[in-house]
């Protein structure tokens, strides 16, 4: 990243350099040009006011002009005086015998038709400007005045080393400057990134990136949340898998070494089968979860009738909860939402066997369907409960209550994890009120 600003640093820098240089030089032309036109006029009319090329004139002496302009010659500025009909009367830098007729130069024309002319020539060969300006007198002859100069591009020619030289200074200039500055900008960011974990306040340095910095703390915060979750979870899927494995290797073991008493085999066979049942069923809520996680189920959501729904799953429940001495009764109001058939099915079956399982003998579970500013469904119970130091954590994957029970049961310690998660795709809001030996009972809003 420093790299990229620093060289665009100095990109932006060669430019401005260029662009600078060449606005200068127009400028400064521009007025070297104007002062020239100026002088030029200032040259004719103190020659013109002297009124001494007018007086060899009338007296027709011009064949006998002395030479009047050896100073303006020094100066480079060359003084040409020409008769009505273009005839070159005098010249202080040329032989007037060897000079053709000015009768068709523009400035000449211009001065004898407005009394002041003015016109610039370019010679290619020399690379220079010539100016003139012409002034006619009383008599009707025309002084003209001229001096030669660089044009514009030859004097950007001659300005490129001296250009070159401070492209190059700048440009060392600039690099330290960039380099420097970068350092200066990036430093409280890097220190930022650096101390990411251990950012909590940090100040990024700038005011303007302080939402910036919250965000990407929240962010680093969440991958770090997500990376220990799906670690916890690979150790605690890694421990649920191995114990019934463990239990149904060990079984095996004893029975294929006959080292089980022929009254015992039975026993050992319901082991084996209740601990394999154990492992489909915590493979199948694993496979589950993953499902819920990389599925996108909200284009199958179609209207459906909570209540309606709540019965069949009940009706279909009603044999697990004969066998618990647990009576289950479901009522409410006709209450439509739109969800997923299977997704809520599986909820309401999730957290109705939840309650079955973890009741007291002859309890009872109700699940009620009622209108709350939005469908409401509550699943309770009288069972044993949850302590209120745990209540926080009954929705973390493989997290039981009472282990011991949960394994008896035949819990996979997911349940309640899938229940969640199908909360989270409807947009729903879940919510949990109970007690140690009182029961409980969970609240799902839609």
């Amino acid at each position: 990243m420093k790299q990229k600003i620093n060289s665009r640093l100095l990109i932006i820098a060669l430019i401005a350099i260029f662009s600078t240089t060449i606005g200068i030089i127009y400028v400064c032309y521009n007025s070297f040009e104007t002062q020239i036109q100026k002088d030029l006029k200032i040259h004719g009319e103190i020659i013109q006011e002297t009124g001494v090329l007018q007086s060899y004139y009338a007296n027709g002496n011009v064949d006998e002009i002395p030479d009047l302009f050896k100073d303006l010659k020094n100066e480079n500025v060359r003084v040409t005086w020409i008769d009505k009909d273009g005839t070159v009367l005098y010249d202080n830098d040329l032989d007037v015998n060897q000079l053709k007729n000015h009768l068709d130069r523009p400035e000449i024309q211009q001065a004898l038709n407005e009394g002041v002319g003015q016109s610039t020539r370019q010679s290619d060969s020399l690379k220079m400007n010539t100016y003139y300006y012409a002034i006619r007198l009383e008599d009707g002859t025309v002084l003209r005045v001229s001096i030669m100069a660089k044009t514009i591009i030859s004097v950007f020619i001659s300005t490129i080393p001296y250009i070159v030289l401070s492209i190059l200074l700048i440009l060392m200039v600039c690099f330290v400057l960039s380099h420097y500055l970068t350092r200066q900008l990036l430093e409280p960011i890097d220190t930022m990134a650096e101390n990411l974990e251990d950012s909590i306040g940090l100040d990024p340095g700038y005011k303007e990136l302080i939402p910036f910095a919250n965000k990407i703390r929240s962010q680093h915060e969440k991958i770090i949340m997500a990376a220990k979750s799906r670690q916890d979870f690979t150790a605690n899927v890694s421990h649920e898998l191995k114990t019934p494995l463990t239990a149904i290797s060990g079984y095996a073991e004893l029975i294929e070494n006959k080292m089980v008493p022929a009254n015992q085999e039975v026993y050992f066979a319901k082991q084996i089968r209740e601990n394999a049942n154990r492992l489909l069923n915590l493979i199948n809520d694993i496979i589950r979860l993953s499902e819920l996680d990389h599925t996108k189920i909200h284009s199958d959501f179609v209207s459906l009738h909570l209540l309606e729904e709540a019965k069949e799953v009940c009706s279909t429940l009603q044999i697990n909860a004969q066998k618990k001495n647990v009576s289950l009764v479901c009522y409410g109001s006709d209450e439509v939402i739109l969800s997923n058939k299977e997704l809520l099915k599986e909820l309401i079956s999730n957290l109705v066997q939840n309650a079955i399982q973890y009741n007291n003998e002859n309890g009872k579970v109700v699940v009620h369907i009622y209108n709350e500013n939005g469908a409401v469904l509550s699943v309770k119970d009288n069972g044993i409960g949850i302590p209120k130091n745990v209540q926080n954590r009954v929705f973390e994957r493989f997290y039981r209550v009472d282990k011991s029970r949960s394994r008896q049961t035949g819990g996979t310690g997911l349940g309640l994890a899938i229940v969640k998660h199908i909360v989270e795709i409807h947009d729903a809001h879940i919510e949990l009120i109970s007690e140690e030996g009182k029961g409980c009972e969970i609240i799902v809003r839609f």
